[in-house]
């Protein structure tokens, strides 16, 4: 995610091989953040070893944003002297990946042994300084250029911001409903949520591409069997891992590891990421009555009135 050595995991040992064609592999791009970025990617091509070498190649592998959040920046940026946190917030918040980003950022900023709470984009920002934010971050590369020529990819990933968007509403939400106090950070959780799979589908999108058809033939495979199957690790794991390399806040990381989902906070996270899956085709899938059962205990309330309560909320997005 920063600037780093440019060690690339490429020539780390690869298995399950994936037979779908690939374009010609160029070594990936490591920009200065004040260069214009490439507009064509390295993809890999087959899965790297272990979590250990996912966790290394990640760790500097740039994060392209959506198209509108680059051409928000770029606008902003020829009014710097206008702009003040809020702003740059509302177009910040709007994309994971950029939000993802400026929180590794600011949390590679800190001296090594200190420890903050700050979750939100705003006090991020506030921390970084407007300009200072601008130095660190040039004219960012887009996942439209970046899988322009995986139209597929660049589709599936496409639908899983969307996905992320409905899940940070739900959990919203819910925790709005149980009066909880973490209000903000429990929405950041569940629209972070997914971001190990959105980096797959921008360095690895014929895994992730081999991986949606597998579970389309088989709607019964368990989504970590087949991850461990093509990528050698679950995302669950990478996400947790990546969250603590780059020292993201405490809070956000623990209420984002699923392993601890018997705590109310998490649990309110996973159910409105799990609800947002599993509604993303409409609201007939065959989990949602389990799911509503489950957000009706989370919320003290009923299946009916649960249903009706998370259409509501759907129908407001």
């Amino acid at each position: 995610m920063a600037e780093g050595s440019g060690e690339c995991a490429l020539t780390a040992d690869h298995e399950a091989q994936i037979l779908l064609p690939m374009p010609n592999p160029t070594p990936p791009p490591q920009a200065l953040a004040t260069e214009v970025p490439p507009v064509r990617a390295a993809y890999l091509s087959a899965a790297l070893r272990d979590l250990d070498a996912w966790t290394r190649y990640f760790r500097d592998a740039p994060i392209p944003v959506l198209a509108s959040t680059s051409r928000a920046i770029e606008v902003l940026r020829a009014d710097e002297d206008n702009v003040d946190a809020n702003m740059l917030a509302e177009v910040i918040e709007a994309d994971p990946l950029m939000t993802l980003k400026l929180l590794a950022h600011v949390a590679g900023k800190r001296r090594p042994g200190t420890f903050t709470q700050t979750e939100s984009v705003t006090t991020s920002l506030v921390m970084t300084g407007i300009s200072p934010f601008f130095n660190s971050f040039g004219v960012q590369p887009t996942i439209e250029d970046w899988l322009q020529d995986q139209p597929q990819a660049l589709e599936g990933l496409q639908a899983l911001l969307r996905r992320s968007e409905r899940a940070a509403h739900f959990a919203h939400g819910f925790a709005v409903h149980r009066g909880d106090t973490d209000v903000g950070v429990i929405r950041l959780a569940a629209f972070l949520y997914d971001f190990a799979e959105m980096l797959m589908w921008c360095h690895a999108p014929t895994l992730q591409l081999y991986i949606a058809q597998a579970q389309r033939a088989d709607p019964t495979l368990r989504t970590a069997t087949v991850q461990r199957g093509v990528l050698n690790i679950e995302l669950d794991d990478l996400r947790q891992t990546l969250m603590k390399m780059w020292h993201l806040p405490e809070l956000l990381v623990r209420i984002s590891d699923n392993r601890h989902a018997d705590q109310p906070i998490v649990r309110n996270v996973v159910l409105a990421v799990r609800l947002a899956r599993h509604t993303t085709q409409g609201w007939d899938n065959a989990a949602l009555p389990d799911d509503i059962e489950d957000i009706a205990k989370l919320l003290n309330s009923v299946p009916r009135v649960t249903l009706a309560f998370v259409r509501k909320i759907d129908s407001s997005v």
